[in-house]
């Protein structure tokens, strides 16, 4: 094993697994792991988690395992498992050969604890799950021994093997580790380390009737595989002595360290596996891969980037303590790299119709126009333009007030690529007042957007030919809460009552460049002066749809600037 010179990007955990390499731990291995329960989608958190374990492999040279954590039968799916596939492998990480479940060490983890009964350090209980939480005790009681507590260990044997066989109905019986009733930390209060539990398992099927809790599965798993260094979030902190205790009573060869980092809080964000399939189960929203979710398919559909996703992660770091972070800081990594990657094309999404009266009715041009400043090799694209064409609606004013430089009656503007155009009427609904039609006239001394005799213009505006144009329908979001902590709710109300009913606004009639007539579903572009967008799967070879990503309003240097005022 190679000791980096500098890890990049450095942080504690990386500071501890230098030193353990330093000192010869673990025969010089970095090993790490990313354990998933496949009980939901994996969202914007887990990316965090991901890049972390799968990146110290990188620095290290050493290895990473993608490891199903499958020990609650009730909750998990193979859709789970095949999603969870799918996004870390978007996101660019290979786990190679090394995809393991916890269900493949079911006999190793029951053998096992066989051998901590057989050691007096694990009995049968016969309480109900309520009877044991009323005995546990609270952070200032301790707890009460079980009544079973001091069963002989052949009888103990003899229940737990009648349990396997599925003699005994569910919640009937455990098995708990005997540990410390007495103990301050609530988790080494003779935890349960199985439950009865008829039901079929995704995997193993309806072979095993007993089922290991967590705590047990989960260090029995990393030792099994060799795991040097299990990196988790810090609500398993408190956990980490039973972690140490089972690996100790069991004296296995391969005791991994567990060390906890800060888990990822994002502001107007639910980042709840739990909570967020309430989402989807009550209809707020359109699946896990809904484009509001934070879940790592719905990211995707809207049309975040993998490369954002790591850059964003590597920019929060990793830390010691929890701390919430401003999605401004994830927009700003997203806009930052489709800013270099994506084509600039020109869509109108709320169409105004421009009828330019001294432009040739049978006339088209073909303009160029840069497919990305950004990128020199984008090169260019041809637009057409003709007499009748569509602005945004919103780029026109008919009593403009100040600071309002784009169209109005009487005023020049430029046309993006184009030419300058006067507004010289304007058209209205004759029932309801409502603009529909400019006429406006254009100055063919102008082609190509600027002036020869250097006069300027306030606004350039951007426009599709009407009858090049193809008409879209595109989906506008908004944050997915109403606050910044999705807990922030009135008294006696969860934390639905925080959704924010406009966090979706679909426009049906936008008109984008012809261009787009090819662009296939997850194909991102920037929308002049509108924002980044991608193609949605709900496209179809008669209509594309379009998700935006993101606005071009980067609401993050603002969030800088006040951090430094």
């Amino acid at each position: 094993m190679t000791i980096p010179d500098s890890p990049r990007p450095s942080d504690f955990i990386r500071d501890i697994i230098t030193e353990d390499l330093k000192t010869g731990k673990n025969d010089g291995r970095v090993h790490t792991r990313f354990p998933p329960e496949p009980n939901g989608y994996l969202h914007i958190g887990h990316a965090k988690s991901i890049c972390l374990n799968f990146g110290i492999a990188r620095d290290f040279n050493g290895l990473c395992n993608l490891r199903f954590d499958d020990t609650n039968p009730t909750k998990e799916e193979v859709e789970y498992v095949e999603s969870i596939k799918e996004d870390v492998r978007w996101l660019g990480f290979d786990w190679e050969d090394r995809m393991y479940y916890a269900s493949d060490y079911f006999e190793q983890m029951y053998q096992y604890a066989v051998e901590l009964i057989k050691s007096s350090r694990a009995y049968v209980c016969d309480l109900s799950a309520d009877e044991i939480r009323e005995r546990r005790g609270t952070l200032t009681a301790p707890g009460k021994n079980s009544p079973y507590r001091d069963r002989s260990v052949a009888e103990s044997l003899d229940l737990f093997e009648r349990m396997r066989s599925g003699e005994f109905p569910d919640g009937s019986r455990t098995l708990r580790a005997k540990i410390d009733m007495t103990s301050g930390n609530i988790n080494m209060r003779d935890p349960v380390m199985y439950r009865m539990l008829h039901a079929e398992h995704h995997r193993t099927g309806d072979r095993w009737c007993i089922y290991p809790m967590y705590d047990f599965a989960h260090c029995i798993s990393d030792s099994i595989e060799g795991i040097t260094h299990s990196v988790c979030t810090l609500e398993f902190e408190d956990h980490r002595p039973l972690y140490d205790w089972f690996l100790d009573e069991l004296k296995v060869e391969c005791h991994p360290r567990q060390i906890e980092f800060a888990r990822l809080n994002l502001s107007y964000t639910v980042l709840s596996k739990r909570k967020l399939l309430q989402l989807v189960e009550s209809g707020f929203v359109n699946g896990w891969d809904d484009s509001r979710m934070p879940a790592i398919s719905g990211l995707r559909r809207r049309g975040y980037t993998p490369e954002s996703i790591r850059n964003f992660c590597e920019r929060i770091g990793v830390a010691k303590r929890d701390s919430v972070v401003d999605m401004a800081l994830l927009e700003y990594c997203v806009r930052e790299d489709l800013n270099r990657s994506a084509p600039r094309v020109m869509a109108v999404l709320r169409p105004l119709k421009v009828i330019i009266v001294n432009y040739p009715e049978d006339k088209t041009e073909e303009l160029d126009a840069v497919n990305n400043p950004e990128d020199p090799g984008a090169g260019m694209r041809k637009v057409p333009f003709s007499r009748v064409l569509y602005i945004e609606r919103d780029d026109f004013h008919e009593d403009p007030p100040k600071q309002f430089f784009r169209l109005a009656p009487g005023r020049e503007v430029r046309l993006r690529y184009a030419y300058y155009i006067t507004c010289v009427n304007v058209i209205k609904d004759q029932k309801t007042g409502e603009v529909t039609e400019l006429h406006c006239t254009y100055d063919p001394a102008t082609k190509g957007g600027d002036a020869p005799d250097k006069r300027k213009v306030k606004a350039t505006l951007h426009w599709v030919s009407a009858s090049h144009s193809i008409t879209s329908e595109v989906r506008l979001y908004d944050k997915l809460l109403l606050k910044e902590d999705a807990d922030d709710v009135e008294e006696g109300k969860d934390f639905r009552s925080n959704i924010n009913p406009n966090s979706l606004e679909t426009l049906t009639s936008c008109r984008l460049e012809p261009c787009l007539a090819d662009a296939k579903p997850g194909d991102r572009y920037q929308f002049e002066r509108m924002g980044y967008f991608c193609v949605d799967p709900d496209s179809s070879a008669g209509k594309k749809v379009f998700n935006r990503t993101v606005t071009l309003k980067d609401t993050w240097v603002k969030v800088q600037k006040r951090g430094k005022d």
